[in-house]
């Protein structure tokens, strides 16, 4: 499969210098699904028909790619530059910003993908730790995110804080002590967790220099209120309008209002979860509520069961969300 050129990216496009904007990434960011043939190859044919979707009937217009959702840590470092090259360029006009995750498990491979993603204009790039060896201190994190960082010196930079799989718990606030002097493209978290105790000390403290983005979707509204710059999740993917309305009357003070969106995220992510609500779970919801063609997720994760897929379908008619 050939290459595309890099591509000029709107919005994005110009090199920052010394002075790097800072807070720019606000609102709903989804973590986009890595679409698969049945062959369990990766399939960019319908990544165009994905942002359209995303934009026109989500109201989504930031996503962040090859994390997580996108099943990144299981793709080569071949498959993720394709896939950045075809999500950067199929979101050319039509997406604000289109984050990279570049994390691995071996800095040079983050870096080869951090470059890459200059190259090609992405509006930024996202590191989650490594956990196999673990750093064991903010120092060695901030070492390692430092040099990766380094591989893309003009692009802005986000930490993303993910320790319920990756087993590095260490105190985020303590992390963004300084570092725009270690780190100068550095903008900002993807932090999911459910410790809102350090969350809110982040945001408390540095949300006028960084970008915080939460990455709980059921926990939305108490980052929201805490003082969240935006938030980063998976169903945003499928129900972007419902956590944009809620964005948008959190906003006005309407809090009664907020709570009844954030319940229905809630019943939605409660009820599934109660029989394993994973990646293809959600790749599944993805499908049902969009049409979509996502394929199957790649092993070692198995594809979602017909079981699932029914209790599935049911609750989201149940809930409204489809019809």
């Amino acid at each position: 499969m050939l290459r595309r050129d890099p591509c000029c990216w709107s919005g994005a496009g110009e090199a920052p210098q010394m002075a790097m904007p800072r807070n720019k990434l606000h609102g709903l960011v989804a973590a986009t699904f890595t679409p698969m043939t049945q062959d369990n190859e990766i399939n960019l044919s319908v990544i165009g028909q994905y942002v359209d979707y995303l934009v026109k009937v989500q109201g989504i217009k930031n996503i962040f790619v090859n994390g997580t959702t996108g099943e990144g840590l299981s793709l080569t470092v071949e498959e993720r530059k394709l896939l950045a090259e075809e999500w950067i360029n199929q979101g050319k006009g039509k997406l604000d910003q289109v984050i990279i995750h570049v994390g691995s498990l071996s800095i040079k491979d983050s870096q080869q993908l951090a470059k890459h993603a200059a190259e090609y204009n992405a509006s930024g790039i996202a590191v989650i730790s490594p956990f196999f060896f673990k750093p064991q201190s903010i120092e060695a994190l901030t070492e390692f995110l430092k040099e990766v960082a380094a591989a893309a010196p003009s692009t802005p930079f986000y930490y993303y804080h993910l320790p319920e799989l990756t087993g590095v718990s260490l105190n985020i606030v303590e992390l963004l002590d300084g570092i725009e002097k270690r780190i100068p493209t550095f903008q900002g978290l993807k932090f999911t967790s459910s410790d809102l105790l350090d969350f809110g000390q982040c945001v408390h403290k540095y949300k006028d220099k960084f970008a915080m983005l939460y990455g709980k979707d059921e926990l939305l509204l108490s980052a929201m209120v805490l003082g969240a710059s935006g938030a980063v999740g998976s169903t945003y993917n499928y129900i972007g309008n419902l956590c944009n309305k809620m964005l948008t009357v959190t906003e006005r003070g309407d809090f009664i209002t907020a709570r009844e969106h954030q319940a229905v995220v809630q019943e939605f992510i409660g009820s599934v979860s109660r029989f394993g609500f994973g990646v293809a779970e959600n790749k599944v919801t993805m499908m049902l509520v969009s049409g979509i063609p996502l394929g199957p997720p790649r092993l070692p994760l198995l594809e979602c069961s017909e079981e699932k897929r029914a209790k599935i379908l049911a609750k989201l008619k149940i809930l409204g969300i489809l019809t």
